[in-house]
């Protein structure tokens, strides 16, 4: 008699195809999870196929914003991950539709089939905030937690890794300017986390090895000022460019003017988070929120940036050292 194999656990993952998505898969499948990636435009979404075996990994249409079609992806899924997050707004993609009512769609629909939520926010949410975005960023995950008390909310750092928006958007611009702008002086700290750990601390939660109900902060093993991971980039790039200190006012017009733009490279709102430090927060360390409560040890930005950095280099790889 033959014996019935049994079904892996479906997994949803709202967000799937984006950056942090893409690792996200790649670590739920090759944990032998079904995987179906909720997205806005699944014809986009056929790159994560080759993640998994054949049929593993299904992409579905989905939008935050339309409730019926949320409660569809997340049918019959054990698990549900949401990682949608906006760093601008841009017509109905506000950050309250999007990172507010969209995180308490996620969880409500979860919660009426019965699966566990993992939920992405940001370090920096606050309710009391000046910046629009880290106020829609605390009330989803006041949602979340309302909804379903026992999820698992992460609030990483800045995350780098290949295709990111932070290491790659400042290098491009040193591609072609003579100078780097420091916002508030370049004074700012921050944490720089790997794509490929806040990855795996999602996967580590779907696998049931993250306690419920708490809300983790994930930073890099070094704290290191915007003035600082600017010199860090430059030196992989083997470029050499003026860094202008940009005092707040002036960061905060040319936000204001920058931000009317489709895709902004900086905006009011961005400005004003720039004000706060973005580091995991003493309170998260003592009481075992953080990564070293989930038991994994991050990796630095030193050693991963070279390998994907290499191509803002006058000669890509080939660039000899100091030839710049």
């Amino acid at each position: 008699m033959t014996a019935i194999s049994k079904v892996p656990p479906l997994v949803t993952v709202f967000g799937g195809s984006g950056f942090v998505g893409r690792y996200v898969v790649r670590a739920l499948a090759r944990r032998g999870y079904r995987v179906r990636v909720a997205v806005r435009n699944p014809h986009l979404a056929g790159h994560l196929l080759p993640l998994g075996n054949v049929g593993q990994i299904q992409a579905v249409q989905a939008n935050l914003r339309v409730r019926w079609s949320v409660d569809r992806a997340v049918q019959g899924a054990d698990y549900v991950i949401n990682l949608v997050g906006i760093l601008h707004e841009s017509g109905r993609q506000t950050f309250e539709a999007v990172q507010g009512f969209g995180a308490r769609a996620v969880a409500e629909a979860a919660r009426a089939e019965g699966a566990k939520l993992v939920h992405l926010s940001a370090l920096g949410a606050d309710a009391q905030s000046e910046a629009a975005y880290a106020r829609s960023k605390a009330r989803g995950e006041q949602a979340v937690l309302e909804t379903l008390p026992d999820a698992v909310i992460f609030r990483p750092s800045i995350i780098f890794g290949p295709d990111d928006s932070f290491f790659n958007r400042f290098a491009s611009i040193a591609r072609l300017s003579p100078a780097l702008p420091l916002i508030g002086g370049g004074e700012t700290r921050m944490q720089p986390v790997y794509v490929v750990d806040v990855a795996e601390a999602i996967a580590r939660a779907v696998d049931g090895q993250v306690e419920g109900g708490r809300i983790y902060e994930l930073g890099g093993p070094e704290v290191k000022t915007f003035r600082t991971l600017m010199k860090d980039m430059l030196a992989v790039i083997d470029r050499k460019r003026l860094l202008v200190s940009l005092p707040w006012p002036v960061a905060g017009l040319m936000g204001s003017l920058l931000g009317i733009l489709p895709n902004p490279l900086l905006t009011r709102d961005q400005v004003t988070m720039l004000k706060s430090d973005n580091v995991v927060s003493a309170e998260a360390i003592s009481e075992g929120r953080d990564f070293a409560a989930i038991g994994i040890d991050p990796q630095a930005a030193d050693a991963i940036l070279p390998s994907y950095l290499w191509q803002y280099r006058k000669a890509g790889q080939f660039t000899r050292p100091n030839a710049a």
